[in-house]
């Protein structure tokens, strides 16, 4: 029970700490969403579940396909999000310094909330299988589960956050530097808890 508990929580950590983009994107729909009416808040629901599950779906198939890689290299996928993150906070702060305003958010229906989900949570792609691969197949049906709750939680967050526009700029402007951080800290975890590092030495 504890273990699945132990699990529980990684997998909250890891749904939190790599969309927090995520949330960004729902708010600032559920906003327009309210401003406009031209997307209907069960639209975004719904875009963003399907995106989701597509997401997972694609992570669990690579995490399969890393079966035919040894234990002691699937550490290194761990240099795909360090990388990634390293890459965004230089592009955090070369946006900071030249005042790049953040991208507007566009949609129009269920799909096209599905799309943008999957765009935006496309680097997600380079974290969810190594960590599903190495954490066994009873902990990664955990974790797949936490994330179903968490696309419920994100959406329930991303309403009430899209009802204050003042809470919406404040995640959106320190969101590009926390997603990127995340990212590396990651990467960092899993080449030290994948023993790879030993391995090279």
């Amino acid at each position: 029970m504890a273990g699945v508990v132990a699990t529980a929580a990684t997998a909250v950590g890891l749904f939190a700490g790599t969309n927090i983009d995520d949330l960004v994107v729902l708010a600032v729909l559920f906003l327009s969403s309210r401003a406009t009416g031209v997307l209907r808040a069960g639209q975004i629901w719904v875009g963003q579940a399907a995106g989701f599950t597509v997401l997972v779906a694609v992570s669990v198939g690579a995490a399969l396909g890393l079966g035919i890689v040894p234990d002691r290299w699937v550490g290194l996928l761990g240099l795909l999000p360090l990388a990634l993150g390293a890459l965004g906070l230089v592009r955090a702060a070369r946006a900071q310094r030249s005042g790049e305003p953040v991208p507007a958010v566009a949609a129009t229906g269920p799909a096209s909330v599905m799309a943008l989900t999957v765009i935006n949570g496309a680097d997600n792609l380079t974290v969810y299988p190594p960590v599903l691969r190495t954490i066994g197949v009873g902990s990664a049906v955990v974790t797949v589960v936490v994330f179903a709750a968490g696309v419920v939680v994100w959406c329930l967050l991303g309403s009430w956050l899209g009802s204050h526009r003042k809470i919406v700029e404040v995640v959106g402007r320190w969101g590009h530097w926390i997603i990127p951080a995340v990212f590396v800290i990651i990467g960092v975890i899993i080449l030290l808890g994948s023993g790879v590092l030993s391995t090279i030495r």
